[in-house]
């Protein structure tokens, strides 16, 4: 479901890290590898992984993306959800750095390059973009939220007359065109920034896009905008790893039992939490009428 939440630039960054002696939890002697402001937990190197780049956990993703990685540039950043969920996959795995690469987000989920190991990018699994890449086991249930400008009165009942924004390439996109199908045009914009703009400006009405990522905007006080509510999808996010990708059983099994361990849920509640300011799962559910 997520989309060019992204600067389109593709620039690349490698998280600085810093490696000194210390025992991992079970107690054995491991290196304490240090991966931005992210802790990390489990057995140094107790999976193995064929990397792209020896030492290093390359991931692929969309930026900026509050909450999920925090900090603009590759090299700029320093925890945030899914960065700290690849640290834990790197050092689990035996792996001394991240490499972050940010990419569009249509091309993250194209299935043309296969220069990363896996890309999160709040990455919706569906069937079209599995034909083009594989997947890991869901990690985590996503929505999409509905937001509109602070003063306006935009709901289930009259949205479709509404002016509507969407991200490009994204699922969202294709439930405003395929399950709301708004009576005005809809603007796709590449970036998550610049269709919130568009919002604020009045160019568009609402913009319907994953609720994770809508939750940051009415956190900033410049922001005039708030969330009203959110579609349920069905759908959840899952890592993303290039089609036929050797390393893809390894890597399931690691996030699986960061989903078991509960390491996961403790990186939402640092991170998403104080990202949103409030728990997604308390916003009001919206109806979509499916009549003609």
């Amino acid at each position: 479901m997520r989309a060019a939440a992204a600067i389109v630039s593709s620039a690349v960054g490698v998280a600085l890290i810093a490696v000194i002696p210390a025992c991992d939890q079970g107690g054995s002697e491991s290196p304490n590898v240090e991966y931005g402001d992210c802790q990390v937990s489990g057995e140094y190197g107790e999976f193995d992984l064929s990397p792209e780049t020896e030492g290093a956990l390359t991931v692929k993703t969309t930026l900026p993306a509050p909450g999920w990685w925090n900090g603009d540039t590759p090299d700029s950043i320093t925890g945030g959800y899914e960065y700290c969920m690849a640290a834990n996959i790197a050092y689990r795995s035996g792996l001394d750095r991240v490499t972050v690469k940010n990419a569009p987000f249509p091309e993250v989920v194209s299935g043309r390059t296969r220069d990363f190991d896996l890309a999160l990018a709040q990455i919706t699994i569906t069937p079209e973009r599995s034909k083009v890449a594989d997947f890991s086991p869901p990690y985590l249930s996503s929505t999409l939220g509905l937001l509109i400008r602070d003063g306006e009165e935009i709901n289930e009942d009259n949205i479709r007359d509404a002016r509507m924004g969407v991200a490009e390439g994204t699922t969202g996109e294709e439930f405003v065109a395929n399950r709301i199908r708004p009576t005005k045009p809809v603007t796709a914009f590449a970036n998550d920034p610049e269709m919130v703009e568009a919002l604020e400006q009045g160019r568009i009405d609402a913009v319907v896009h994953d609720t994770t990522i809508l939750l940051a905007y009415p956190q900033k006080t410049e922001n005039k905008v708030r969330l009203v509510g959110q579609y349920r999808t069905g759908q959840s996010y899952g890592a993303l790893y290039p089609k036929g990708s050797a390393d893809k059983e390894e890597l399931d099994r690691v996030i699986k039992q960061l989903i078991d361990d509960g390491t996961l849920t403790k990186l939402s509640a640092v991170y998403l939490g104080a990202a949103f300011g409030q728990d997604p799962v308390k916003i009001p559910y919206l109806r979509v009428d499916d009549g003609p």
